[in-house]
């Protein structure tokens, strides 16, 4: 069986085991300190995507993005009404929980709130109008070539799960995203759930540096949860 018959059996998850909830456009330049002039001549891999615009939106601007997401068997009728539940789901636990938060860049909860459903809003038309830019597949395995694309994004999966998602599984996946990027992966936050740092992450990133790759925390324009305010450089050398 080929790695692209093992992903699509591997996506066909039920739709209430997913949460479809995504962001903006102009949160990812921030959260991964993205220049526009920089991506110009660049092919991006956005992985886990989940409802985020930054495919879309890119795509306006001229930029060569692809989106990959466990989520994206389905239709996107049905990603939509999924979407809009959980964001009224996540919005109701927010406003429990506002304190671990820092609001500069939102406003308030219903500033949140709008900012989630645009961001589903323009995803889900982008998926009716091009859905060759969305790849369904399950980490860690991607159906893409080794060095398809210049940089790989990946936002809120890794180190926030670290609760159900083990270190041998962080290992495999940021493999397989090396794998399919020619330059560099960036990877956000560097925080769990709970705004703590990632207890791991010194041991991954002496072990990549030890294969050979440069790593760096950064500081990035955007702090959301406390906290989470750095990203991981992973560059090959």
């Amino acid at each position: 069986m080929s790695r692209d018959e093992q992903s699509q059996g591997k996506t066909k998850q039920e739709l209430d085991r997913i949460v479809f909830i995504g962001r903006t456009f102009e949160e990812y330049t921030h959260m991964f300190d993205l220049e526009m002039s920089n991506l110009a001549d660049k092919s991006v891999l956005d992985c886990p995507s989940g409802a985020c615009s930054f495919t879309a939106q890119g795509a306006k601007h001229g930029l060569d993005i692809t989106a990959s997401d466990i989520a994206y068997d389905h239709k996107p009728d049905d990603l939509e009404a999924k979407g809009l539940q959980d964001i009224g789901h996540a919005m109701e636990t927010m406003e429990r929980a506002k304190s671990n938060y820092i609001w500069d860049y939102y406003g308030d909860v219903e500033g949140l709130r709008q900012h989630r459903q645009q961001a589903l809003r323009d995803c889900v038309q982008d998926m009716r109008e091009f859905p060759d830019r969305y790849v369904a597949a399950v980490l860690p395995e991607l159906p893409f070539d080794s060095d398809q694309f210049h940089l790989v994004l990946s936002a809120h999966f890794l180190f926030m799960y670290s609760d159900r998602l083990d270190y041998g599984f962080h290992v495999q996946t940021i493999r397989e995203l090396l794998r399919v990027a020619s330059e560099e992966v960036r990877i956000f936050p560097l925080t769990d759930l709970s705004g703590n740092r990632y207890a791991h992450l010194e041991r991954l990133n002496q072990e990549l540096e030890a294969e050979g790759f440069r790593v760096a925390e950064v500081k990035v324009p955007y702090e959301f949860m406390k906290n989470g305010n750095s990203l991981l450089s992973i560059r090959k050398i």
